[in-house]
């Protein structure tokens, strides 16, 4: 669309038209003269530092409107680009920015090392993530049982105990600085749990005292106890758990959003969530190979300590990879400035979130779907990790398997990801919202069935070379893997989606609320609620059937609360097109420069939108908005 100005007059015209155009350059009468000119960008024209020009009269300009800068027979004004102006004046312009792919190359210089830390970084959480599973659910003494409790009275103060010294840090410390005083421990420590704590286990873990202590309180404390029987794998899984939380989301999120403006975000940000997938399957193919290196050593070898070295050296690597990035970056990018203002927060305490959350239907329905999914996934998760043991008894093994998992959660997600957009478009947000709690539920179904009825389907399974456990394993991981695709395609996309038609103070109250309270409900609430189940009844099988029923109250009030959101986010949706439809429809006035009695030029504020019937030689299409304004920042 070309950019124009309607005018009866203007004064901002060169003050000699005829000397700036007669000794213009060859590069810019070409640019001028030439049958089709170039469409011009209305969001980079300029009136101070713009040149005006007249329209062409079948594909060339006349003489004398180059002359006297307008057409006398539509007064319609072109805008050129400040850099046409200062060619004109003999300056020779700013050159046009070098662009590869059609990417510029300061942008390019940005992206690629952020894209290449986000997949070290993937990798890095990818390998982290399936050994800290092996780790603590393969040890001796150990189980899947001692997972919630590790996450509850673990995990979770470890959590804050950072987040409070990683905001001491940030008052005192530079950005680099704190990047680095933060990355380098994690790398640290990889490394020397694979060559020096790992190695010394043996010794340095109190196995006579944990044994001691679950003789005398029963097997039902099988999962506390085990935490201080493997205090150092314990220690580990904290470690990569945080790895996940701060590394991704607090440094490298928070320096992409530092080094890049918002539209290269918009365009790059969701290939870096594709990148993530990539990096899961390649991650995924290492632990496996790794993995895989007992079966070439002799007996009496410890194939899993030589496993777990080559991995924490490629950990290692991978690390000092995403600090010499984060360094060349730093030193070699120019970053772009911020605006030093600071916007205020809304900050919402407990119950402030727990009232406002009671008080509306919509953020309770939202809300519900958030702290069904924490609930629903750890429920799952941790009796199928347990299963998983019982059939790969072995940390080699067990990791083997770990990293197809890996693999095929990353291939899974990423063609869930390119399938989201045609979804969303064919079905409507109610049907993308009910996608992932219905995988949950027919998995769930399947693998708890599995679990319960096992051995009735055994002649059926074996059919097929399978015992009820393999299958049981099978069907669990086929649940993960399917549902987290779904959550991260389609979930978390719907949560931000259902945000957008509230009013702003909702709005901002309700995702606070959220954010306050069912995040941490849902992450804890899984494992919450098993450990009073095993404290209970004794073990994690023992509970099996009761955990199952559990999940399927919660996946059904969750698919209830997907359906009555989606009947408030289509109202809501209606009236704000119709609220659209109505602006849309009413006349938007806006000033223009209009010529008075003695030719001189002045704004007048009651010019319709709509050009008037004298000058209508000039399109719809060509009036100009009150934002096309250019305005001096």
């Amino acid at each position: 669309m070309e950019a124009v100005l309607q005018s009866r007059g203007l004064h901002s015209l060169p003050t000699n038209p005829r000397n700036r155009f007669l000794h213009s350059s060859q590069g810019l009468k070409h640019r001028f003269f030439t049958p089709k000119p170039k469409t011009l960008d209305g969001s980079s024209l300029t009136i101070n530092n713009g040149l005006l020009f007249p329209k062409p009269i079948n594909g060339f300009p006349s003489k004398s409107n180059i002359y006297h800068g307008f057409s006398k027979n539509e007064k319609t004004l072109f805008l050129c680009k400040a850099e046409a102006a200062a060619a004109a004046d003999g300056s020779g312009g700013e050159a046009e920015k070098q662009k590869f792919v059609g990417i510029e190359l300061a942008t390019l210089k940005k992206i690629v090392p952020l894209g290449l830390m986000f997949f070290c970084i993937l990798f890095n959480y990818t390998i982290l993530r399936d050994t800290k599973d092996v780790l603590v659910v393969t040890a001796r003494g150990s189980s899947a049982e001692i997972i919630p409790f590790l996450k509850t009275w673990v995990n979770l103060p470890m959590a804050i105990g950072f987040m409070l010294l990683y905001t001491k840090l940030a008052n005192v410390l530079s950005k680099q600085a704190l990047f680095y005083t933060v990355i380098v421990p994690f790398i640290a420590f990889f490394g020397a749990f694979g060559f020096v704590l790992y190695p010394l286990s043996n010794y340095i873990h109190p196995e006579a005292l944990a044994d001691k202590l679950l003789n005398i309180l029963g097997p039902r404390f099988l999962g506390p106890l085990a935490i201080m029987r493997i205090w150092s794998f314990c220690l580990f899984y904290v470690m990569a758990e945080l790895w996940g939380s701060v590394v991704i989301s607090v440094l490298f999120w928070g320096f992409a959003n530092q080094i890049t403006t918002v539209d290269e975000a918009k365009r790059f940000y969701p290939l870096f969530g594709l990148g993530a997938n990539v990096a899961l399957v390649f991650s995924g193919r290492t632990v496996k190979y790794f993995s895989n290196l007992r079966k070439n050593l002799g007996p009496g070898v410890d194939g899993w300590a030589i496993s777990l070295k080559a991995m924490m050296s490629i950990v290692v690597l991978m690390g000092l990879v995403i600090c010499f990035l984060y360094w060349w970056v730093n030193n070699f990018i120019p970053l772009p400035t911020r605006s030093k203002k600071k916007k205020e927060k809304p900050k919402m305490g407990t119950m402030e979130s727990l009232k406002f959350l009671v008080s509306s239907n919509y953020i309770r329905d939202l809300a519900t779907l958030v702290v069904a999914y924490g609930i629903s996934i750890n429920l799952v998760e941790v009796t199928w990790k347990s299963k998983l043991k019982a059939q790969f008894p072995s940390p080699n093994e067990y990791s083997s398997f770990m990293g197809d998992f890996s693999t095929a959660t990353g291939i899974a997600t990423f063609t869930m990801m390119l399938l989201s957009q045609f979804i969303f478009e064919k079905y409507g947000w109610g049907v993308a919202a009910k996608i992932t709690p219905t995988v949950l539920l027919l998995t769930g179904v399947g693998f708890f069935s599995l679990i319960l009825f096992g051995d009735p389907l055994g002649p059926a399974l074996a059919k097929f070379g399978m015992t009820p456990l393999l299958a049981a394993v099978y069907v669990g991981a086929m649940q993960n893997i399917f549902s987290k695709s779904a959550k991260y395609s389609l979930f978390d996309p719907c949560k931000e989606m259902a945000y957008i038609p509230l009013d702003e103070d909702t709005k901002v109250k309700g995702k606070a609320a959220i954010d306050v309270v069912c995040n941490p409900l849902g992450k804890s609430g899984g494992a919450l609620i098993q450990q009073f189940m095993i404290l209970t009844f004794g073990s994690l099988a023992n509970s099996t059937p009761y955990l199952g029923g559990v999940l399927l109250a919660i996946v059904l009030a969750w698919l209830g609360a997907a359906k009555s959101l989606d009947t408030q986010f289509t109202a809501l949706r209606r009236e704000e097109e119709l609220e659209k439809e109505m602006e849309r429809a009413s006349a938007v006035k806006i000033p223009v420069v209009s010529e008075d009695k003695d030719g001189n030029g002045s704004l007048s504020s009651s010019s319709p939108l709509n050009p008037a019937s004298d000058d209508s030689s000039s399109s719809p299409s060509e009036s100009s908005s009150e934002s096309s304004y250019p305005r001096n920042n």
